[in-house]
């Protein structure tokens, strides 16, 4: 059967071929006149590419941008993806890349879902990866659409499941608290644990304090993240820990870090790298429940200053908790200097 002019070609190749026909379409001409043909793929029947050449007739797409592998595609969106995103947020979509090593090299438009299905479920209970995995991808489609691959989005149909296993919290008993004051000038980065544990900062929130928010002779930082309340929040410094707190400040400006705690580049130190190249290990060395995670300091705070007689309100604004009894961020002079009262109470 003879198709249209301009309409494109099918041709069966010789030889044995798992994809024998090959469809190609006139995309211009030369200066001499002479037709730019390029190959829109290859088929295992006439049928299925006089169907791909009736679908590219019908929506035309780029044919060179439909040949990208999932690696050149990654490497496009990573260029305008990455200066616009936190560091932190750069390390997890580098995690879930790290799951693609069996399917970079793949034209991106023949990925399938149940090849991105058996990545999740590889997984096994690691949902929040599960959940970043999907998130990646949604962001790799997206990009390839706006780029106008026409190709469907099967990354909304991934199934990573019910978020089912609740983190337990695991606050530390005041003998780990003395044993952490005990130990505090002969391990490095001790100190932060003990910061974490009397101001209630999550790690992540600690890790960002910019020393330029750090007003030591005031006793307080301004800090936070998560929620409206708990974003730029005042964060009171405990007597006990100023000294601590101080010495990194002193430190950070003497090596011109931006940020108090830092690491050996003096640059700011990633979640990741704190929690598997120094909370791990000081957590093992000073034998303590290996079950102890990060937040469980937030979570001792919390109990601490619930068994202090600090004013509930206080309490809550330290945390960055949300109350409707805070109508605004404004503190006062006097705010303050209750913050501060407040977070004293804690021996």
């Amino acid at each position: 059967m003879k198709l249209p002019n301009n309409y494109g070609s099918i041709e069966k190749l010789s030889g044995k071929r798992r994809k024998p026909y090959m469809v190609r379409k006139t995309v211009g001409w030369d200066d001499n006149g002479k037709q730019i043909r390029k190959i829109v793929g290859y088929f295992e029947t006439r049928t299925q590419a006089l169907q791909e050449l009736a679908l590219f007739n019908e929506n035309p797409y780029d044919i060179d941008a439909k040949k990208i592998t999932l690696n050149e595609l990654h490497e496009k969106w990573k260029n305008e993806k990455f200066p616009k995103i936190a560091p932190k947020t750069q390390v997890v979509y580098r995690m879930c890349w790290n799951y693609c090593k069996d399917i970079e090299e793949e034209a991106f438009v023949d990925i399938k879902i149940n090849q991105l299905q058996s990545i999740v479920d590889s997984m096994g209970d690691k949902w929040s990866a599960k959940k970043a995995f999907k998130v990646f991808f949604n962001q790799l489609y997206d990009y390839a659409i706006k780029n106008d691959l026409n190709i469907k989005k099967y990354s909304s149909y991934l199934d990573i499941g019910k978020k089912t296993t609740k983190l337990e919290r695991i606050p530390f008993e005041e003998e780990e608290i003395n044993k952490l004051w005990e130990n505090v000038s002969r391990m490095d980065f001790i100190d932060t644990i003990l910061i974490l544990i009397y101001t209630g900062m999550r790690v992540g929130e600690l890790l960002d304090i910019k020393i330029e928010n750090v007003f030591i002779d005031k006793k307080y930082m301004r800090g936070g993240s998560k929620t409206d309340a708990g974003k730029n929040r005042i964060i009171p410094i405990h007597d006990r820990i100023l000294p601590l707190v101080k010495k990194w400040y002193d430190n950070a400006i003497k090596i011109g870090s931006e940020y108090l705690i830092y690491n050996h580049e003096g640059k700011q130190m990633l979640y990741w790298n704190y929690y598997h190249e120094k909370w791990e290990k000081i957590i093992e060395q000073i034998e303590f429940n290996p079950n102890h995670k990060p937040h469980d300091t937030r979570h001792t705070f919390a109990t601490r200053m619930d068994r202090t007689d600090a004013n509930k309100l206080c309490i809550k604004r330290i945390l960055g908790h949300a109350s409707k009894d805070i109508t605004d961020k404004v503190y006062t002079h006097k705010d303050i200097e209750e913050l501060i009262e407040a977070v004293n109470l804690l021996r």
